[in-house]
């Protein structure tokens, strides 16, 4: 099954930046999607962004014009560029693998990193 590593959570100052970073390993399809999820305490996990093996994105719109997700096909990693963080981004994120190949679908997540915006 695909593997999921995540890096670069932490503490940051309202208004700050950070970057995470997964990778994927494992039988990966050329055709999938890749995504990060937030899961606040006592809240549903939900979408932040998600970026297809041809580049189309998608954010959630409370980040629009503030996360940017990229990957590297190549390397099988996606990041995830967090800029004018606020408190309300205080999360769990979550990296996700997702493909739909013959029939089947195969969805993975990684461990979770904590991202914490707070003075």
């Amino acid at each position: 099954q695909v593997q999921l590593v995540e890096s670069g959570g932490g503490l940051v100052q309202p208004g700050g930046s950070l970057r995470l970073s997964c990778a994927a390993s494992g039988p990966i399809f050329s055709t999938n999607t890749m995504g990060w999820y937030r899961q606040a305490p006592g809240k549903e996990r939900e979408l932040v962004a998600g970026i297809t093996s041809v580049g189309i994105r998608n954010y959630a719109d409370s980040v629009k014009g503030r996360f940017t997700i990229s990957r590297d096909n190549a390397k099988n990693t996606v990041n995830l560029q967090m800029n004018s963080l606020k408190p309300e981004d205080t999360a769990v994120y979550y990296c996700n693998y997702n493909a739909y190949v013959l029939g089947r679908n195969y969805n993975y997540w990684g461990q979770g990193t904590q991202v914490t915006v707070s003075s």
